[in-house]
């Protein structure tokens, strides 16, 4: 447990993409947080795997990149306001990921 408020933890779970999702995954309990957290491993972790996709991820890797950082944005900001801002399709992968990392 970091000693953080909830709010505050989930918004750090995304500032460095799929990294500080893995960190408070791993260190936090609370579910808002681990939930955020998965959340961020997941979008991030699919928006890296497409830009590094050899050929078509270098020609999308510009849009990849402007939709991450709305997303990035936006899902900061959900989190820090403490809401459970749950993406399309997204969410569903996040929750399945924190039913095998316990």
């Amino acid at each position: 447990m970091t000693g953080l408020p909830k709010n505050t933890a989930a918004a750090l779970s995304y500032v460095l993409g799929w990294l500080t999702g893995i960190v408070f995954l791993l260190i936090e309990k609370d579910p808002f947080v681990r939930f955020h957290a998965a959340q961020s491993i997941v979008v991030f972790g699919i928006l890296t795997v497409i830009v590094l996709i050899p050929g078509i991820g270098w020609v999308i890797a510009p849009l990849a990149w402007i939709v991450g950082f709305v997303l990035w944005l936006v899902l900061i900001f959900k989190a820090y306001q403490g809401e459970e801002f749950k993406l399309p399709w997204v969410s569903g992968v996040a929750k399945k990921l924190l039913g095998k990392v316990k």
